[in-house]
């Protein structure tokens, strides 16, 4: 009965989350909490059960998850090498290598601390599987309620539909990536149009390093050219991040419209993370996602979520400590 009530008021929680912003973290967290305590009382259910139906689920729940991790391992790593081939050796292309390899070095140290029996390697071990389960909670958390915002339709009209730039290939073309982002936009601007809002699109991004003109004046002629109307386009050219792309477009929109709403496009796996951002930085709009390469997607995400848990470090850290010292008072009359 606990757990059921555990369930239906976190349940209760999300949902009054989700109305008054979707674009929380709690939101997530509030959706993981509850559907942990669902899971508990569906396992308290199994004492109702008759006994081979009890067995057969018991055995399922602990062998399904068990080879879903190694499917998880498996493919994590498979996907990194791959994303290193297709992409380069930059130091965040290798995380979703480094995200399987872990697993399985966490497998391993399981297997050797229960085959020694060493207590110093029982201690580490617990600990670290306690920290695991906590990331990994928070992670699933993260990519549930990324899942859902993503398929939450946009309310009503908008005033203004941005386009976050991504950066340029040859420092003058825009890559697929970006175009992609571009398309949804331009998708997002027309259904505006069609619902009888006058829209204006702001193209968002600065001059990098390597570049030859801003993000934004590229992705303006990559519209122009497939005949979008010029007269339609603002240019935010001063931003380096996302952070920044949201800030300095705010304050076009502030300068046009006061009171303003907007539709923010980036790629799907962005999205969450970018609508945290709106949020931060005040600007009143819900953010969609433009589709990406499915090769590309878990290492993206992967990133996404390290830059989300580090945003909350002094709640994430200090949780992280905690269980540490948990861990290791726990396990230590092992």
């Amino acid at each position: 009965m606990f757990a059921y009530f555990g369930a239906a008021l976190f349940f209760a929680l999300f949902a009054v989350g989700v109305l008054r912003d979707r674009r929380r973290f709690s939101n997530a967290v509030y959706l993981g909490i509850a559907l942990a305590f669902l899971g508990i009382s569906l396992i308290y259910e199994l004492n109702r059960a008759p006994l081979g139906v009890a067995e057969v689920v018991t055995v399922l729940i602990l062998v399904v998850p068990s080879l879903g991790v190694l499917a998880v391992a498996v493919f994590l790593t498979a996907n990194g090498v791959k994303m290193v081939r297709k992409e380069g050796r930059s130091p965040t292309n290798f995380l979703s290598l480094l995200a399987g390899l872990s697993i399985f070095g966490v497998i391993a140290l399981l297997v050797a601390a229960f085959g020694t029996r060493s207590r110093p390697l029982i201690i580490i071990t617990g600990t670290t599987f306690l920290l695991v389960c906590y990331v990994s909670f928070l992670f699933l958390c993260f990519i549930a309620y990324a899942f859902l915002y993503s398929r939450m339709p946009v309310r009503g009209t908008v005033d203004f539909v941005i386009v976050l730039g991504s950066g340029l290939v040859g420092g003058t073309r825009v890559p697929p990536l970006l175009a992609s982002r571009l398309d949804r936009g331009r998708a997002v601007f027309e259904a505006q149009r069609a619902r009888g809002a006058d829209p204006l699109l702001i193209t968002s991004g600065g001059q990098g390093p390597d570049e030859q003109l801003p993000e934004s004046h590229a992705m303006a002629d990559h519209l122009t050219e497939r005949g979008f109307p010029a007269d339609r386009i603002l240019r935010e050219d001063r931003s380096a991040t996302t952070e920044e792309n949201l800030a300095f477009s705010r304050a076009l929109m502030d300068e046009r419209r006061p009171g303003h709403r907007c539709v923010i496009v980036t790629n799907n796996y962005h999205a969450f993370r970018a609508a945290l951002l709106a949020r931060r930085t005040g600007v009143n709009g819900q953010v969609v996602g433009a589709p990406t390469a499915a090769y590309f997607w878990p290492n993206a995400t992967i990133r996404e979520f390290v830059a989300v848990f580090l945003s909350h470090k002094t709640v994430n850290f200090g949780a992280c400590l905690l269980l540490a010292a948990l861990g290791t008072a726990a396990w230590w009359d092992v």
